[in-house]
């Protein structure tokens, strides 16, 4: 294990594949879950080659599919660490997909993985810092901590409605939603 600081640069890693029609959907579109796979792995290589030991995967943020990936496309995912905690990094991950037979390129999605390091015997190992090289790296590191508050803060609103439901009030709330209400009787 290395513990010596990197920077962003020091461990950026892509990994890029070719979209076969056995990746595709009814749709012929590629499933997001192969995507999802291809990302899960270029996050695990740059966390990995940033602190020297084995990583998981414990959260992925913002997976939303801009655009469609084609059977044919050579798919690049790029990934970078944005922030480093203690025995976490996030790893940030933009995926570019690109239709080598007429020359273009389209920007599909951009995720964020947090992945924790492990030692040998399977406990959180210390991360490496990391050294923020320009104001890119500043930006991106700061937004990483904004996504980690807007996170805790999230968890805590679920926890306070969950703790203070009360059925009667809620229905009235979802009047003007799509959805019937039909309550069995218990």
């Amino acid at each position: 294990m290395n513990n010596q600081p990197k920077s962003p640069r020091d461990t950026q890693t892509t990994i890029t594949e070719l979209m076969v029609p056995a990746y595709a959907n009814f749709g012929g579109k590629i499933h997001g879950g192969i995507l999802l796979s291809l990302m899960d792995k270029v996050a695990y290589a740059c966390a990995t080659k940033h602190c020297g030991m084995y990583c998981v995967t414990v959260s992925v943020d913002n997976v939303d599919f801009k655009q469609p990936v084609e059977v044919g496309d050579l798919v690049s995912m790029d990934a970078r660490i944005n922030y480093v905690g203690r025995t976490s990094l996030v790893v940030g991950i933009r995926v570019i997909a690109e239709n080598v037979k007429v020359g273009t390129s389209k920007h599909t999605n951009t995720s964020y993985f947090t992945m924790v390091a492990k030692d040998d015997d399977g406990n959180p190992g210390i991360v490496p810092e990391l050294i923020l090289e320009d104001d890119i790296d500043v930006r991106r590191f700061m937004e990483a901590i904004f996504r980690k508050y807007q996170k805790s803060y999230f968890r805590e609103n679920i926890m306070e409605i969950k703790k203070n439901f009360v059925l009667k009030n809620e229905i009235k709330k979802l009047s003007e939603e799509r959805c019937i209400i039909r309550l069995r009787s218990n």
